[in-house]
């Protein structure tokens, strides 16, 4: 398989994912979806249920990208661990905080005049601070945005990847080869035991087994490997699901082995051409964090606006769409894609005014 820093095919894939979970949001956080339920409750019904469900290929491309970088032959390839997990910390963070940080100023403005179970409650410092440390699920506070704990689970499974690879490489060459073993054992684990109880949600071992599906995903694509590679795929998601029927290792299984054919076949080099589900997928990180925000600000100028009328409010919701990927372009230009943006400079003293004005706005109005 060709070697490459971006894959369209993976692209597009994430471009149809962070598109389904918009949609998926502006299904549960009404009032524009209340309105549109009234004449399509099934549609509304099938966003809500199902369109979650992109969060599971994410993480199976996750670990399809960290096969590719750790262990791209099955054996460990050492790399300071250290800077591998910080750099990691600071490409996840330094959006997160701007996209939290606006969603709590659009939070604060519409609190006085838009009542809904879709506001978080006002923050406080060390809600805060939880978030920026991405511990905001594992001490038990609110969130202050929707999907807030894909990244915290993101963080802590690629920590846990990398300080596993860095262990597996002091070993002698011998345990090294075996790593792939390792990491299907950890997925039969969590396939067949972890995930099966909700408590565990805020911890990576309940999505290990999304996250190792997607890592042999990637070791089938090699030609030793290719047939052994996607019958492990299969038996362990099959087992998973004979035990218990989830939806969510369903989507990873067919994610794993759709990403695994699609490289033996070559059409994850080659196809599709870059169009705009691959500029989706390159932004696709920036729109999954500040959608919440523009949702809410949508929903609350048309909660007043228009009340009533499914064709007005479909559109509200089609407009709140469109404006979640033109403000998720726009903080992949500016954040994302930067090199530096937290220190001293006018960006962060920017994000830092935009939290401050929050919580002066919320300490008013309360």
């Amino acid at each position: 398989m060709q070697k490459t820093s971006r894959l369209a095919f993976i692209d597009a894939m994430k471009g149809v994912g962070c598109i389904a979970i918009v949609l998926h949001h502006l299904a549960i956080y009404g009032p524009m979806s209340e309105v549109v339920s009234q004449v399509a409750p099934n549609l509304i019904e099938g966003l809500i249920l199902y369109a979650r469900l992109a969060v599971q290929m994410f993480f199976v491309l996750a670990g399809f990208m960290v096969a590719s970088q750790m262990a791209p032959e099955g054996h460990t390839v050492f790399r300071a661990p250290a800077s591998l997990i910080w750099k990691r910390y600071k490409r996840l963070v330094t959006p997160f905080l701007f996209a939290v940080a606006c969603a709590t100023l659009i939070t604060a403005i519409v609190r006085p005049w838009f009542v809904h179970d879709s506001l978080s409650d006002a923050p406080s410092i060390a809600q805060l601070l939880a978030h920026a440390f991405l511990m905001h699920d594992l001490l038990d506070l609110q969130a202050l945005s929707a999907g807030v704990w894909f990244v915290a689970i993101d963080f802590q499974l690629f920590a846990a990847t990398v300080l596993m690879t860095a262990l597996m490489h002091r070993t002698s060459e011998k345990w090294r080869a075996a790593f792939p073993i390792l990491i299907i054992l950890l997925s039969a684990i969590s396939l067949f035991a972890i995930n099966r109880y909700s408590a565990y949600e805020n911890y990576a071992p309940y999505f290990f087994g999304a996250y190792g599906l997607g890592m042999l995903s990637y070791w089938s694509t090699r030609p030793a490997r290719a047939g052994v590679g996607l019958a492990v795929i299969c038996v362990l998601s099959v087992m998973a699901l004979i035990l218990e029927f989830r939806s969510s290792i369903s989507v990873a299984f067919a994610t794993a082995v759709l990403v695994s054919i699609a490289s033996q076949t070559g059409w994850l080099a080659r196809w599709p051409k870059p169009g705009l589900l691959t500029w989706l997928g390159h932004r696709s990180y920036s729109i999954f964090l500040i959608h919440y925000g523009v949702c809410i600000a949508f929903n609350a100028v048309w909660s007043k606006l228009f009340p009533t009328g499914v064709v007005i409010n479909a559109l509200g919701m089609l407009a709140a769409v469109l404006a979640s990927v033109g403000a998720g372009a726009l903080l992949y230009r500016y954040v994302e894609s930067q090199q530096g943006v937290i220190g001293r400079n006018k960006k962060t003293s920017l994000l830092l005014a935009v939290v401050i004005a929050a919580l002066v706005i919320e300490s008013i109005t309360w």
